[in-house]
């Protein structure tokens, strides 16, 4: 075996430095001292002896002058501390929801959505066309997981159709709606279910109220009221303050979506008293909405809504057709759903709606619906 040399300490060192320089006297000085110097330094091992042990520390505070490296780590045990942290597992994504057309969202959600409906209609008598366009811009903002206060703000234009002969015609009329402030607490019951509670209120400032109303503007909001299918009437009462209380619960399962919606309106007479024989008025409205995926980017649906007064208007009252109490109507139609970023989607949609009673089915409404709404 080859034999390990010993290591000098530093006062080894110095010694020999003092021996060179003053041989004489450092000699015998240095022979008197070297049974010292030698329990400051290693013992030179024999030629199979073992290797010496590392010198004393310098210092106890700080590192040993010549403590031994860690041994290195074992290949797999590197490879591990190498390794990048493994990946949390991917959330599945929630099952797709068909998003309905009129009926309100079973949702909280941060969103823009710009509604038009287009109303085509004819004059029963006459059977002259006419047309209706409502506009009606949504803005909500999703402040907790389950809360969003939205308002909503719509307009109404309407052209009338053209009179029997030698009668005057109606002008034709745009109008601001009254705004409606409200908000949407949401909670999901299960894996497969959405539950949404919805408070609003109008605030009376819609155009064509007052004691004396404009007449155009008054006809605007009757036929107005039908294109939305008698379901926002809150929104053309324009001399009531309304509130709104809802509930909407869904079932959304295997790209199937199946939705309720009951809807309590509260109105009471704020303005308008010499036009308005009604102080109060109570009304009611519910819908069932189907949808399914076709693809992840294609969505059909189908709605059904009734409208119905549970109290009795003077309009009702002195309707002799008694067809002003209840408003049925059917929509169907598609939806595109675009994913424009995280978070963000794009989802358009298109319908057709068409009365099952009287008085819109008696003037022949077919109402298209466009449906703009972004969510992020």
């Amino acid at each position: 075996m080859r034999a390990h040399h010993a290591r000098r300490t530093p006062l080894a060192s110095l010694g020999q430095d003092i021996l060179a320089l003053f041989s004489p006297i450092a000699l015998s000085l240095f022979t008197s001292s070297v049974a010292f110097a030698q329990e400051n330094q290693e013992t030179p091992p024999a030629a199979d002896a073992p290797a010496a042990s590392p010198a004393p520390a310098q210092d106890e505070s700080g590192p040993k002058a010549d403590e031994a490296a860690p041994p290195p780590p074992a290949p797999a045990e590197a490879a591990a501390a190498d390794a990048p942290p493994a990946a949390e597992p991917a959330k599945p994504k929630p099952p797709p929801y068909s998003l309905p057309f009129q009926l309100r969202p079973a949702a909280a959600a941060t969103a823009v959505r710009l509604d038009t409906s287009m109303g085509f209609y004819k004059d029963p008598v006459t059977g002259n066309s006419a047309s209706t366009v409502v506009p009606i811009l949504l803005a909500s903002y999703k402040v907790t997981k389950e809360l969003a206060p939205l308002v909503r703000v719509g307009f109404v234009q309407n052209s009338p159709p053209d009179p029997p002969a030698g009668a005057a015609k109606t002008d034709s009329s745009f109008g601001l709606l009254n705004p409606l402030l409200g908000a949407t607490y949401a909670i999901q019951p299960s894996k497969e279910t959405k539950l949404a509670f919805f408070l609003g209120v109008t605030l009376p400032i819609g155009s064509g109220g007052g004691d004396s109303p404009d007449k155009a503007a008054k006809v605007a909001r009757s036929v107005g009221l039908n294109t939305r299918s008698a379901f926002d009437n809150a929104l053309f009462a324009v001399n009531d303050l309304t509130v709104i209380p809802g509930v909407d619960f869904a079932y959304v399962a295997g790209g199937f979506t199946a939705q309720v919606e009951a809807t309590l309106f509260q109105l009471t007479r704020v303005r308008g008293s010499a036009d308005q024989k009604d102080s109060s008025k109570t009304n009611f409205t519910t819908g069932l909405h189907l949808g399914y995926f076709l693809v992840p980017e294609l969505s059909i649906g189908a709605e059904i809504r009734h409208q119905r007064w549970l109290s009795t208007p003077d309009a009702v009252k002195n309707d002799k057709t008694g067809s002003l109490r209840d408003t049925t109507t059917v929509a169907f139609g598609p939806r595109l759903h675009f994913q424009i970023g995280e978070g963000k989607w794009f989802r358009p949609g298109v319908s057709l709606s068409l009365p099952l009673d009287d008085p819109m089915k008696k003037a022949s409404y077919k109402v298209v619906q466009l449906d703009l709404p972004f969510s992020f």
